[in-house]
């Protein structure tokens, strides 16, 4: 190891909390340190390259090194770095937000910019909130979510959470909401199957807004997969039910696209699987191609319409970021729509899709896999110590973390979710790196859990 490298291991440990990460753990080994990155690799300082497998945790699109993503940084570098969105406007901010209201599902219309995917989340449970005090119903005032979802890590996000592991420890400091089960077929929690279920799991939200309409003000939920509750992949129609029983009993539906939006699943966003407008759509991670932090609450021209008034009323939207609006960040995420046209990202995602899921039934014949799961390139391939009973490991083992550590020795950096192996790479990934990174990780896998 250079001497660069070892002096920025030991700021790294001295100095630096990292998040999600266990701190006595890490400080016992010498730090990845990437310097740089090209396409579908990151690039450590010791010159080593690794797949980047979970698009830099789920922001990468297209790879990096992106020509219009560059391109359009610098030339707004030469104009202006940052200028307030609060009372005054910039060309990327007021260009991107028609580009977003093109690109998201009709009716919706106005676009709200914060700076990540948990700030863009409290915005929609405020709004919500305001939407229904302004229309004279003050009453409903709380949230249906889900068991297993996650929608960031700020009080209001983590109100509408539902991992344990995560939130449990913060729940004197939580508001109160309804919980709806997960949409978790492999484990249901309603003990069914699909798809003779009819999809029950939605039914319960239909029996809780039934009995409950008065008070809630909106569903929160993530379309087709909750990506940090393991890759757990919704059944066709589930969106459609949801979407019918927030109609029927007056309730706002906002969908979290955070981690399932810009092309995860192989449609823009995940929703229009099902073909579903929600009231609210919040985006953020691969919203800039994964080069600058940016989030945005889009919503209907009825919902903006209840703030409207004269000063004197107080309908304002008293709610504001320093860095809403960014002129760099939204640049950037122009260059990421720039390139999605460019390169027709779209329209070649099925064949690689198609790709995937082939190689991942190989997955199914490992003796410790009990479930693998995808929709577009977004997959999370479940290890058991049990396949017949579905017995999970003991968590002390580690499992899934052994087969990230395994996977770097082929050059491929993942990041696993408990015991769910996460594979989530730019959807600009080429084929040949598609078939590293799967065939990695089935042979760190098996090494891992048949220990050989």
């Amino acid at each position: 190891m250079s001497d660069r490298s070892k002096q920025i291991g030991s700021y790294d440990r001295e100095f630096v909390w990292h998040p999600f990460t266990q701190m006595k753990d890490y400080a016992s080994r010498d730090p990845i340190v990437i310097e740089r990155a090209e396409g579908a690799y990151l690039v450590d300082s010791e010159g080593k390259k690794y797949i980047d497998g979970v698009s830099s945790l789920w922001v990468n699109i297209h790879g990096h090194g992106v020509p219009e993503i560059d391109g359009a940084i610098k030339k707004q570098l030469e104009l202006v770095s940052h200028s307030t969105l609060l009372g005054i406007t910039n060309p990327p901010a007021a260009e991107l937000a028609k580009k977003l209201v093109d690109i998201c599902p009709p009716g919706l219309k106005k676009v709200f910019y914060s700076g990540d995917g948990a700030s863009a989340v409290e915005v929609a449970l405020k709004m919500a909130f305001q939407y229904w005090f302004h229309k004279g119903k003050p009453e409903k005032k709380t949230f249906v979510c889900l068991d297993n979802g996650y929608h960031g890590d700020t009080l209001g996000a983590v109100s509408v959470g539902g991992i344990d592991t995560f939130h449990k420890a913060f729940s004197p400091l939580l508001f109160k909401t309804y919980r709806a089960p997960s949409y978790y077929c492999y484990r249901c929690p309603l003990g069914k199957t699909w798809p003779g279920c009819g999809i029950v799991c939605a039914d319960e939200i239909g029996e809780i807004l039934r009995g409950n309409h008065g008070e809630i003000a909106a569903v929160i939920l993530e379309p087709c997969v909750q990506a940090a509750g393991g890759m757990v992949v919704a059944p066709d129609g589930y969106l459609t039910k949801v979407r019918e029983y927030c109609t029927r009993y007056d309730v706002l539906m906002i969908i979290d696209e955070v981690a399932t939006g810009f092309g995860r699943t192989g449609k823009m966003f995940a929703c229009e699987h099902d073909g579903v407008t929600p009231d609210m759509i919040v985006l953020g991670k691969g919203m800039t191609g994964g080069y600058l932090p940016l989030s945005a609450t889009i919503t209907t021209e009825e919902i903006y319409e209840q703030f409207l008034g004269d000063h004197e009323e107080l309908k304002t939207f008293f709610h504001g970021h320093s860095y809403s609006g960014n002129p760099l960040s939204c640049a950037a995420a122009m260059g990421n729509l720039e390139a999605f046209q460019n390169n027709n990202t779209l329209s070649v995602l099925p064949e690689k899709i198609e790709f995937l899921e082939n190689e991942l039934r190989e997955f199914e014949g490992l003796s410790h896999v009990g479930d693998v799961r995808n929709k577009g390139l977004m997959a999370g391939i479940e290890l058991v110590s049990d396949k017949k009973t579905k017995e999970s490991y003991e968590a002390a083992e580690k499992m899934g973390w052994q087969v990230a550590e395994e996977a770097l020795k082929h050059g491929v950096l993942i990041r696993p979710l408990g015991d769910v192996v996460v594979l989530m790479p730019p959807v600009g990934i080429e084929k040949a790196d598609l078939t590293k990174l799967l065939r990695a990780t089935y042979l760190s896998i098996k090494k891992v859990t048949e220990k050989g």
